[in-house]
């Protein structure tokens, strides 16, 4: 099943030349090769695995901020506090991305020594999706748990004040065989960024994602962008919001709520807070033990009786087959995103071609 409606009318284009002109688009805003092509390859990344909120569809806004937004091109993460299994790192107002990738990688290494660590950062910006700093230390026997602040779309349960983020939450768990466990999930039935796609292509949206300004349920994607997002469990999901924003904000001292800004203005630059939690699985068990294990808890998902009709998916299964069928077919873009990536090249005076079939 397609992730989002009408998804086979869309245009394709292949991962690595796609990589290449974003990347080569951001670089022509001042960042650094390296960090450009990391960008560059964490938004492919969340393409391929058909979260197209946090894909190449971000390249123009991100083009903006790196432009006119105070967000710094040429930003340098560094940690600023070093306290054993505790990290803080500042972001150095440089790309989210950037400062994101540093900071889970810090942890990693800590907890080659301590065996659990954590990284909070503030002085970020926007990160993308979750998943690939989660996923960032798989190769290493490493269970990734990542979370980050956001633009607050939501409210507190029974009220219509738009002054929580959705807040998302990651983590990755390696497998044997199989693919790895993986969930990247925000605390609302969406996302901004999916009701942005539904807006593009004037479609209807699904029943419960969203409320009206009024706190009226509404299928309206215009009506949406103005008024809330709905949370996942109702009051369950907006308290996990608030909770994993405070983990991702107040540990490092970044801004939280309303702090950060609104979906009108933008956010404040350089505000954004994350948390990364990093565990080596051999400070709790032999590692080739625990994957065949994972591998185990995937095979009796997916063995498991099925209701009639349904595809079971253990956590991450879903992405893992998109991305293996983007990469042989193609991403999909619609036309909306390509002419913003577009429109960005020209405005940048950036010679690539974006490459779409």
């Amino acid at each position: 099943m397609a992730m989002y409606p009408g998804i086979e009318r869309e245009r394709r284009a292949a991962a690595p030349p796609l990589r290449t002109f974003v990347s080569g688009l951001l670089e022509s805003a001042g960042m650094r090769a390296a960090d450009a092509a990391l960008v560059a390859d964490l938004l492919c990344a969340a393409d391929l695995r058909g979260v197209h909120s946090h894909g190449v569809l971000r390249v123009p806004e991100y083009l903006a901020k790196l432009r006119t937004g105070g967000v710094d091109p040429r930003g340098d993460p560094a940690v600023v506090s070093d306290n054993g299994s505790a990290l803080v790192v500042d972001g150095g107002n440089s790309m989210g991305q950037v400062a994101a990738a540093f900071a889970m990688e810090r942890a990693i290494e800590r907890a080659a020594s301590t065996n659990v660590a954590m990284a909070a950062v503030r002085g970020s910006n926007h990160c993308g999706a979750m998943f690939p700093y989660a996923m960032q230390g798989l190769s290493r026997d490493t269970i990734g748990l990542c979370a980050t602040n956001a633009l607050p779309t939501m409210a507190p349960w029974g009220g219509v004040s738009k002054i929580v983020g959705i807040n998302p939450l990651a983590i990755a768990v390696p497998a044997a065989d199989g693919a790895p466990l993986v969930l990247d999930a925000a605390f609302s039935y969406s996302s901004h960024g999916k009701i942005r796609i539904y807006r593009q292509k004037g479609e209807t949206l699904p029943p419960g994602w969203a409320f009206d300004k009024r706190g009226e349920p509404t299928t309206d994607a215009a009506e949406a962008m103005e008024g809330l997002l709905q949370p996942i469990g109702e009051y369950k999901g907006v308290a996990l919001a608030i909770l994993f924003g405070v983990l991702s904000c107040l540990l490092s001292g970044a801004a939280y709520g309303t702090e950060l800004g609104n979906m009108v203005d933008g956010p404040t630059a350089g505000q954004d807070g994350h948390f990364f939690l990093a565990i080596r699985v051999a400070g709790f068990t032999d590692p080739a033990l625990f994957r065949r294990r994972v591998d185990e808890v995937v095979r009796q998902i997916r063995e498991s009786e099925r209701a009639r009709g349904a595809v079971i998916y253990a956590p991450g299964g879903l992405e893992a087959a998109l991305e293996a069928q983007y990469r042989e077919e193609g991403i999909p873009l619609n036309e909306a995103t390509i002419e913003g990536l577009r429109r960005a090249a020209l405005d940048a005076g950036f010679a690539g071609e974006l490459e779409v079939r």
